[in-house]
Order: structure tokens, then C-alpha cells, then sequence
């Protein structure tokens, strides 16, 4: 069938080109061109990158009035037709655009942008513009006249751009950076010509390799033709021959120590072959991964393993949810399920929640399977995370594993998705596209029928109410519930100590550190034993205070109080970015009792130095963490004993496995329950339960210590029980009560705005209109109504952050239960609001089952 039409999906982020346009085909590209395609398009006056989305035999209106596509940029289309599908998907449930769901699929080096090319005019150079060239003359008749010679100054420009045949507008302006109305005049009346062309970020990465070209008796006579003077050349054949492969250019000219001359008059003479090789940027290069084979399962572990096992050997679409408490064999169960997917000529997704479990992880896979697994995450390099994504797009690997986005992962013959701490926040996109992992994984196994394992040690209400209610709300999964409650080897689960801050501070202690934990770290110490130090804050102190006057230092374009960093000396701004150096004395009213407040780990850190001289802290943040490959040397360091401490914040919580560490703290229980957010108290549970993990996990048993200033709080209690279940209850109780996931759905509306009364009349009007609609479709109510479909609408209120980069926050929250379109009834609204206010500069978010509500 030859397709003449293609439907392409435009990189123009505006809501008036969210839509299919139409190009024809030419037919040096029919036989190229699949759904999936990246292409360049004429798109205006522009050119742009787009991608097809369909094909059709025959154009749907007139072809003469069809503009060609212009260029086809891959010989094998990036996105397989199963991820378009999945990003229409997307687009509509996450209110998003068509072109922002295709982006979040491809890697980086892959969103290439139009550059401007610039050469000789055809006409100019025939007619020896370097002494009076023909200008083109911009008419109806397109004639050419003398009517114009050149300037020096355009003389010189001429030359310049004929010496490179073509150069980009961009070495153009930056040659001469004062002549950009000289350029235009020159484009315009044809002298110059401008085409455009769509470039990437990275290339494929090549090497120059040499080898012989001649063999068995060639070869001898050549050896022979040497004389003297190209004795080098002679050395540099034998060695080819000698070694017989294709060898790197570079290796070849250190060995022999020659020069690449030498290489290339024996080139010249035809006795040698220099190519361009294409080579894969290896992340792990030269790292050494040693081999595991599979572990005895638990009893446990068999019964897990074997249902999971019947759903692949069926190849049939389920989704489990695997609860497993911390150190009960999950990823051995995840590994051994991966194999058996893998031999049965499949393919697995591996889902890691954060950054700092991507080391061990890889060590694990990499140890499992060696070449066969892929790994996708934020910390490669541009290029290295684009090979990474042609080994699978390539069919080279079997396993990828990798932080949200590998969800995108393109393989064709998927047949299993492993999602580890599904409970994980950052799960979510916070960009647009706002979409969740979990979600996205589950409708993406659908299509494959393939199999989603999710495991945690505590999972999310709404996957453990789907699972015991069958869907609820979230019926767009109800997984099948699957625990192992034991951990193997015998190690048990560590005892919990919850210590009360407030009596610590009646009875004298003002240190940060409660006397049961400055005993345990000393205990430690003497033993040569390992602790874990959980603080869920970066820096020095969360805020400074002036004593006197009450001053708080605070972000000028944010409503949000500065955090100190001691190392830098500064004050910065973590939403925005903005710094300043730290006062020594108040800007408000000169006085000098400035002070620090909040603990930060930074300020953790500089205690501890304080209290145990000599001792060993590896600290892990953000700050420390920024540079890449940071994670793997901090976390290989505290696993070859060279720091006694890890302190970090929640990135050393989850997924750590360290045979020595015995004593887990917590410096600050509470502090995620003071957030405006429902979760607050399951996600206090969720992260207590495990950095609590951490501690015991092999043959040494493990304590933990809890420090709280609100000891009595459910979710603190239960989670020194180990207690999810009991937690779960409780928990369950008051979100039913309120009407919050995972009994109701919610939709976050955030209008943002430079000017707050404008913003004000904005969010009334659209969230006026939004009741309106949901009235006449018969759902506007409260949820307190016994009815299957109802939709509620909270707001319009400020945001907890009410002003960000400059710009006041308004938020609306939509509640709604039922099969009803909500998210459309919001995206039309929203849409119909911006069309009201075209010329307000206001800016619409709309965040579908949000996981901030910050």
C-alpha cells in the first residue's frame, strides 16, 4: 500500500496547533515514512520538527494546496505506533497537548530545533560577485537586474560564506556581529539564500578506525614496495596485518608512535582502509559487574513467584501488587521473574523511584544479566542516555531500567513492567506532561499484554484499596494483592524506639541528638558498625530570624522564607533560585542578634563532628549530589567502610542495602506533618517504615530511633509497629470522611499571574463557569450526596506558595467520584478561560490526581 498523506503532530507549543496537519508524501520518502516518524515540515515561514501519527492513501483535501514534507530526520522511526497511541492516550487524560505527550517519550538529543543555513546565491556566484555580482530584485517577475554592486563590506561577508560552501546564521552573526541589517539586505535581494534544516543536540558518536586493505600474497608485495623513507608506513601495515581486526585510529597512532600522516599516505597508496565507526557512549565503561546467580526462594517467595510466573507463560495482561515488607527478597522475586520474561523472548521495564536507587539497582541487574539491560535516567550524559535508548529502540538489550521516564522505554515485544516502591511521590511528573507512572505503566502493559508488578513495603492507599476493593475509584487498575511478610535468613524486622523531644528538652537536652541516639552512635562507634542519620531537609537551617525585630529573610520573588547554606555562606531560594550572602546583621533594624532556625544537614553534620571528634560523616542532599556519578561514589564509599555516618535526606530512605548498619535515626519525624496536604500522615508512615528498613538487614540486628516533638501521632505510632495495616485503617477513616483519594478522584487547577486583582476576577470567572458546566451536565453537588457521580469544586483559594517567580497563585481543587469526564469538563473550561482573557499573560495548570499540592 502506498501512503500519499501523512497527519503530523507539530513542535508548536500552542493550544491552536494541538492538532493533526496535513503533508503530502514525496515519493523519494513512501517507502520510508511509518506512523512514529520524526520529520520536518514547512510550517509558515518556519521549519519545524513534527511527527506522524498516521498515513492515509489519499490526501483529504486539494494537493496543490498541501505543502511537502521537507525532510524525514530517522531511518527508523523514534516512537513505535504503540506510543503514539499511548501518547493520545496521555494527552486526554492528563489535559495535556498532543506534541508535550510525544516530547516525554524521545530522549533529548532527539529534540532538535530548526537552524538557518546560509550560502551563495546560485546567480551571484556564477556572475563573479567578488567584482560586481547580481542581486536578485524581490518582484512579481523575479527578474535580475545590475541595479546594485557590493560594498567591501558585503564583498567580505561573500567571501566568507563561499570559503565554507554553507555556514549557519548563527556563525554568520557571530563573524560579524554588527552587520545583521548588511546579512538581511543581502537575503532580500537575493544574493544570499537561506534554507533551513532541522539539527539534533547530539549526534551518534563515531571513532576513525584503520585496518589493512590488502592480504596473503598483496600484502607481501606491498611489504616489499617499501623503501627506506617510508619505513613508518611499513611498521604501521605489518602491525594491521599483524593484529588482523579493524583497529581505533588513535590506539594505532599510540602504539606505533606515528602520526597520522603516516596512516594516511598508506591509505593514499590503497594499503590501508580509514572509516568513521559508529560506537555506543557506555555509561558503565570499564566498570566491572560481578556475576549473581538467582538465590533459593523463600516459601514465600515460591508462592509470589509461581503466580507471577503463570501470568507470563499466558502472556496474559495482570497487575499485582506486590506487598513485601523492607528486606523481605522483592527484588530477588523482581530479577528471577525479569529472567524467566527474558527467556520466554520478552522484554521488562524496571521503574526506580529516585536517582540514589539507581546504583545498586544497576549493580544488581548488571550483575543478572550483564549486556543485555539498558539504563535510562537523568544523571547520563545527553549522549550517553541517547545510546542507551537506541540499544533498546535497536533491539540490542532485553532490560531497561531507569527513573519515570523509562516508562517510554521503546521495545515491541514487552511482557513485563516492574514499578519498585510504587508508593513513591516522585512517580508524578510535576512538568507538563503531569503524568503518573503507575497509571501510564498499566495502560502501557495492556497494549502488550503484559504483566505490571508493583511492589512496596508500603503501598499507596489508592493501588491497596484497589487491590481489596477491587478498583474504587481507581478503576482503571485493581491489582491482585500478593505480600510476603517475612524477611529471609532469619533477620528480623528492628526494634522501634520513639523518643519525645519535649521531655528531652524539660530534662536539659537542647542538643538535636536525644541521649538514646548520642548513646547508640557512640555504641557504633566502639562496635566499628555503621549508622543511618534520616534529616528530610537539605542545608544549614531551614530560616534565619533577627532576634530583635522579628525580620525573617525571604525570597523577593517568591512567598517563601530563604534556606542557609553554611558552606557557601549564602541564602538561597529552592524554588526559584535566587542567593544572597548572609547578613551578619539585621537589614531591618541593624541589629546583630541574627539567628539560625530549623535544623538542616548540613547543621546535623557539623554537630556530630562536635559531639564525636574524628567521626566519619558521608553526607547525602542535593547540594552533594549534584555533580554526576555523585550518588555511586558517596553510597560505594559508606559500603567500603570509609564513613561511619550516612546522613541524608529522604534519598538514603529506600532501597540501601548495607550489611553493618545496625542503628537507624530519625533527627525529625514530624516535619512532613505540618504540610498543607491530606497525604501528610501516609507519607510521615511511608518514610519512617523505611529508612526503619535499613537497619538489620543481615545477620546483625538493627535499632531504630524515632525523635518527635508529636510522639502520639497514628502514623508515627504505627510506623514503629511496622504496622501498615493498623496505619491503613486509621488513615482510611479520615479520608472517607473527607472525600479524599482513594475515594474521589481530584483535579488541581492553578491560574498563575503577574498581577494579583486581575488573577482574582480570573479564577472567579473560570471557576464560576466550571460550576456552571458541571450543573447543567446534572454532577455539580457535594459528595456527601448518595450518588454514583458527583463533582465537587473547592476554591478558588491562594495557593500554598501564593507567589512564585513572580507571579500569584490561585488553586482550585476539583473533587469528583464516578464515570464522569471531569478532566474534560476542566480542559474545556480552561481553554475557554484563556480565549477570555487571550491578552492577560495568565497562565493555566491543570494537574490531573495530583500528588503536591504545594
Amino acid at each position: 500500500m502506498t501512503y500519499r498523506m501523512a497527519k503530523v503532530i507539530v513542535d508548536v507549543p500552542s493550544r491552536e496547533t494541538d492538532r493533526p496537519f496535513d503533508y503530502l508524501i514525496p515519493e523519494s520518502m513512501a517507502g520510508w515514512i511509518e506512523v512514529g516518524s520524526r520529520v520536518g515540515v514547512p510550517f509558515g515561514r518556519r521549519t519545524v520538527q513534527g511527527f506522524v501519527v498516521s498515513l492515509h492513501e489519499q490526501p483529504e483535501m486539494d494537493p496543490a494546496r498541501m505543502k511537502p514534507i521537507q525532510e524525514l530526520l530517522d531511518m527508523m522511526p523514534p516512537l513505535p505506533p504503540d506510543l503514539v497511541e499511548l501518547a493520545e492516550w496521555m494527552s486526554r487524560k492528563y489535559a495535556c497537548s498532543l506534541i508535550a505527550a510525544l516530547q516525554a517519550m524521545i530522549p533529548a538529543a532527539l529534540k532538535g530545533k530548526a537552524e538557518r543555513y546560509i550560502r551563495v546565491a546560485d546567480d551571484a556566484a556564477e556572475e563573479g560577485a567578488l567584482t560586481g555580482a547580481v542581486g536578485r530584485v524581490e518582484g512579481e517577475t523575479n527578474d535580475f537586474t545590475l541595479s546594485h554592486l557590493l560594498t567591501p563590506a558585503e564583498e567580505e561577508i561573500l567571501r566568507f560564506v563561499r570559503a565554507s560552501d554553507t555556514v549557519t546564521m548563527n556563525q554568520l552573526g557571530a563573524k560579524y556581529p554588527e552587520a545583521a541589517g548588511l546579512i538581511k539586505d543581502m537575503l532580500a535581494r537575493g544574493v544570499l539564500t537561506e534554507s533551513q534544516a532541522i539539527k539534533d543536540k547530539v549526534r551518534k558518536k563515531t571513532v576513525k578506525t584503520v585496518a589493512a586493505a590488502v592480504s596473503g600474497e598483496a600484502a607481501q608485495e606491498a611489504l616489499a614496495s617499501f623503501g627506506p623513507q617510508a619505513r613508518r608506513q611499513k611498521e604501521v601495515l605489518q602491525y594491521l596485518l599483524e593484529v588482523g581486526l579493524p583497529q581505533s585510529l588513535q590506539d594505532v597512532l599510540q602504539a606505533l608512535q606515528v602520526t597520522a600522516g603516516t596512516v594516511k599516505k598508506l591509505a593514499e597508496k590503497g594499503f590501508a582502509v580509514i572509516e568513521d565507526v559508529e560506537v555506543f557512549r557506555d555509561p558503565y565503561q570499564g566498570r566491572r559487574f560481578q556475576r549473581s546467580e538467582p538465590l533459593p526462594r523463600t516459601p514465600e517467595q515460591e508462592l509470589v513467584y509461581q503466580r507471577l510466573a503463570e501470568t507470563l507463560d499466558a502472556q496474559r495482561h495482570e497487575v499485582f501488587l506486590l506487598h513485601g515488607v523492607t528486606g523481605s527478597g522483592k527484588t530477588e522475586v523482581y530479577l528471577q521473574t525479569i529472567e524467566r520474561c527474558i527467556a520466554s523472548g520478552r522484554q521488562a521495564i524496571v521503574l526506580v523511584p529516585e536517582i540514589s536507587l539507581t546504583p545498586q539497582m544497576v549493580e544488581r541487574f548488571k550483575g543478572r544479566f550483564g549486556a543485555k539491560v539498558a539504563v535510562l535516567h537523568s544523571r547520563l550524559s545527553t549522549g550517553e542516555r541517547y545510546d542507551e535508548w537506541r540499544k533498546i529502540r535497536e533491539g540490542r538489550v532485553e532490560v531497561a531500567i531507569g527513573a519515570r521516564s523509562a516508562i517510554f522505554a521503546p521495545f515491541s515485544k514487552l511482557g513485563l513492567i516492574v514499578m519498585d516502591e510504587e508508593h513513591e511521590t516522585s512517580y508524578k511528573q510535576e512538568e507538563t506532561p503531569k503524568y503518573h507512572a503507575r497509571d501510564v505503566a498499566v495502560r502501557r502493559a495492556r497494549q502488550h499484554g503484559a504483566a505490571v508488578i508493583l511492589g512496596s513495603a508500603t503501598p499507596s492507599l489508592e493501588s491497596y484499596h484497589a487491590a481489596r476493593s477491587g478498583g474504587g475509584e481507581y478503576g482503571e487498575f485493581a491489582p491482585i494483592l500478593l505480600e510476603m511478610k517475612q524477611r529471609p535468613a532469619g533477620s528480623r524486622l528492628p526494634g522501634v524506639q520513639i523518643v519525645d523531644m519535649r521531655e528531652e528538652l524539660k530534662e536539659g537536652n537542647r542538643s538535636m541528638f536525644s541521649r538514646a541516639l548520642h548513646q547508640g552512635i557512640a555504641a557504633r562507634l566502639e562496635r566499628g558498625e555503621q549508622t543511618v542519620l534520616l534529616l528530610n531537609r537539605r542545608g544549614y537551617s531551614t530560616f534565619v530570624m533577627c532576634r530583635t525585630c522579628g525580620y525573617v529573610a525571604s525570597c523577593p520573588n517568591c512567598d517563601i522564607s530563604l534556606t542557609y547554606h553554611q558552606k557557601s555562606n549564602n541564602l538561597r531560594c529552592h524554588y526559584c533560585g535566587y542567593a544572597e550572602v548572609a547578613p551578619s546583621v539585621c537589614p531591618e533594624c541593624g541589629s546583630e542578634h541574627i539567628r539560625y532556625f530549623g535544623t538542616g544537614t548540613q547543621r546535623v553534620e557539623g554537630e556530630l563532628a562536635k559531639l564525636f571528634p574524628g567521626i566519619r560523616v558521608i553526607r547525602m542532599d542535593v547540594d552533594t549530589t549534584s555533580e554526576k556519578g555523585a550518588h555511586e561514589k558517596l553510597l560505594q564509599a559508606f559500603r567500603e567502610k570509609k564513613g561511619d555516618v550516612l546522613l541524608g535526606t529522604q534519598m538514603v530512605a529506600k532501597g540501601l542495602d548495607f550489611p553493618d548498619v545496625t542503628l537507624v535515626g530519625v533527627i525529625a519525624a514530624d516535619t512532613a506533618l505540618n504540610f498543607p496536604d491530606f497525604r501528610s500522615a501516609e507519607k510521615t508512615f511511608q518514610l519512617l517504615t523505611q529508612v526503619a528498613g535499613r537497619a538489620g538487614r543481615h545477620q546483625l540486628p538493627g535499632e531504630v530511633f524515632i525523635q518527635s516533638y508529636m510522639p502520639e501521632h497514628y502514623s508515627i505510632v504505627h510506623a514503629s509497629g511496622h504496622d501498615y495495616l493498623s496505619f491503613v485503617r486509621e488513615e482510611l477513616k479520615t479520608r472517607k470522611t473527607m472525600h479524599y483519594p482513594p475515594y474521589s478522584r481530584l483535579i488541581l487547577v492553578t491560574l498563575s499571574h503577574e498581577k494579583l486583582p486581575l488573577l482574582l476576577r480570573m479564577a472567579e470567572n473560570f471557576a464560576g463557569d466550571l460550576r456552571a458546566k458541571a450543573q447543567r451536565q446534572g454532577w455539580f453537588g457535594s459528595l456527601d450526596r448518595f450518588v454514583p457521580a458527583a463533582l465537587d469544586i473547592l476554591g478558588p483559594v491562594a495557593s500554598p506558595i501564593p507567589r512564585i517567580k513572580n507571579r500569584y497563585r490561585i488553586q482550585c481543587m476539583v473533587k469528583y467520584r464516578g464515570d464522569l469526564d471531569a478532566v474534560g469538563l476542566v480542559r474545556e473550561t480552561a481553554a475557554a478561560t484563556l480565549d477570555q482573557w487571550r491578552d492577560a499573560m495568565l497562565q493555566i495548570s491543570i494537574d490531573v490526581d495530583p500528588q503536591m499540592l504545594m
